[in-house]
């Protein structure tokens, strides 16, 4: 993998962890082939290994992800008991 690939594409993304994920699955895609997702979607991919294609198609914005809602969570209030 390239260096300065990954530096360019964490620019893009933000978070390592995403970003590791996001080429992940690419990669999967990649390597699966058969299909519209199997092929590189840059024009210039010779001598490019998989994740190197994933990095580029992140740095070229070709494809996208999105970021869920954060969601606050309530703790739940425990009922009053009747004392006996």
């Amino acid at each position: 993998m390239n260096a300065e690939l990954c530096k360019k594409a964490l620019e893009k993304v933000g978070t390592p962890n995403i970003l590791i994920n996001i080429v992940s699955r690419r990669v999967r895609q990649l390597n699966a082939g058969g299909g519209g997702m199997g092929r590189p979607l840059i024009a210039d991919y010779t001598n490019l290994g998989a994740a190197d294609i994933a990095l580029r198609e992140i740095i070229e914005e070709k494809i996208g992800w999105t970021m869920p809602e954060i969601e606050l969570l309530a703790r739940p209030v425990a009922k009053k008991r009747k004392k006996h």
